[in-house]
């Protein structure tokens, strides 16, 4: 690398960390470098907001204060503790990665024993490595492609296969020579906090000077994304069986949302409506999902003979069905009874 370079890239890492310094967020998962907590940290927060997960990051950590305690749990009783965090994959990910870490007597200390762990990629990996172990990993999540792409003006779509090993190879080009934990904090917080999506500060940007998007006028329009996502629209029609106290649930499969949670008698129509004693509670309920917008209409039916349900279906006290994991949906209709 060019001497020139070599001082540009130089002065960037510097300047962040110089801002972080003053500026930077004080989170608990920070003030320490127990793997597990880093680790419990990041998972939550892959699609969740710092404000949101802080909240789940204390209740896992009061319930399950190590790596052994969560992996002894149940995976129900770790779904129902994320019960309103959404991407339940998540969860279940965290669990049998827990289980594989107590195999393996301790978390592993290099990238590549990191990201053996379910759940665990190359963002998640390199936060994990170098704030819990110090190692020299780039992290690059949605943060650190807005401040790149408008600093250094790239017009690369961040989600092709070009802009990301164009935007890892620049991330790792620019750690500094020592203290990556920091840096790496240091430049997503700038992202968060500094050059945020909508009306970033750049009149009080310490890298006003030197970020091509704002001299050229792109910082609205940098960083690029090339549009892939089909939204679809589903109708679902749930039924709550009220039997004498009794009401019936069961476990969602795999290959579709909510895998592993719960929920009550699902219909495929509206032709299936045709007992006299059900009562409809909500009509149209919409929840919007990343992939998917959901619309409900949910019914109550009152009865004293429990009906022939499928199987998988299963009989519980109503006042139990907290302690099931269910959808954020399912408990939105379940507060309309």
């Amino acid at each position: 690398m060019a001497t020139k370079q070599v001082q540009k890239t130089t002065n960037f890492s510097l300047a962040l960390m110089k801002w972080f310094r003053e500026n930077g967020r004080e989170l608990p998962w920070r003030e320490t470098n127990d793997p597990y907590a880093i680790w419990l940290s990041e998972i939550i927060l892959q699609q969740t907001q710092v404000k949101q997960g802080w909240a789940y990051w204390e209740r896992f950590m009061q319930r399950w204060p190590t790596v052994e305690a969560l992996a002894n749990a149940t995976e129900d009783e770790v779904l129902r503790e994320w019960q309103g965090l959404g991407y339940y994959s998540r969860a279940r990910n965290l669990h049998f990665a827990a289980r594989q870490v107590v195999e393996m007597d301790g978390f592993p200390q290099t990238l590549e024993g990191i990201k053996s762990l379910k759940g665990v990629g190359d963002y998640t990996a390199a936060a994990i490595g170098s704030f819990a172990f110090g190692l020299p990993a780039a992290v690059v999540d949605g943060n650190v492609y807005r401040v790149l792409s408008r600093h250094f003006g790239i017009e690369t779509p961040i989600n092709t296969t070009e802009g990301k090993k164009a935007f890892q190879a620049l991330a790792e080009s620019l750690l500094p020579s020592s203290d990556y934990g920091t840096y790496n904090q240091a430049i997503m917080d700038f992202g968060a906090i500094q050059c945020t999506p909508q009306s970033p500060k750049c009149v009080v940007c310490p890298l006003q000077e030197s970020c091509v998007a704002l001299r050229n006028g792109k910082v609205n329009v940098l960083p690029i994304k090339v549009k892939t996502l089909k939204v679809k629209s589903r109708h679902l029609i749930y039924i709550y069986v009220r039997c004498q106290g009794m009401t019936a649930i069961h476990r969602r499969g795999v290959g579709d949302i909510w895998q592993g949670l719960y929920e009550p008698l699902l219909v495929n129509s509206e032709e299936q409506i045709v007992n006299s004693d059900m009562r409809l509670i909500a009509k149209g309920v919409r929840h919007v999902l990343t992939h998917q917008v959901i619309t409900a209409d949910f019914y109550l039916w009152k009865t004293e003979e429990r009906p022939t349900l499928p199987d998988d279906y299963i009989w519980i006290k109503e006042e139990d069905i907290d302690n099931y994991g269910i959808p954020r949906l399912i408990d939105i209709l379940l507060t309309k009874l």
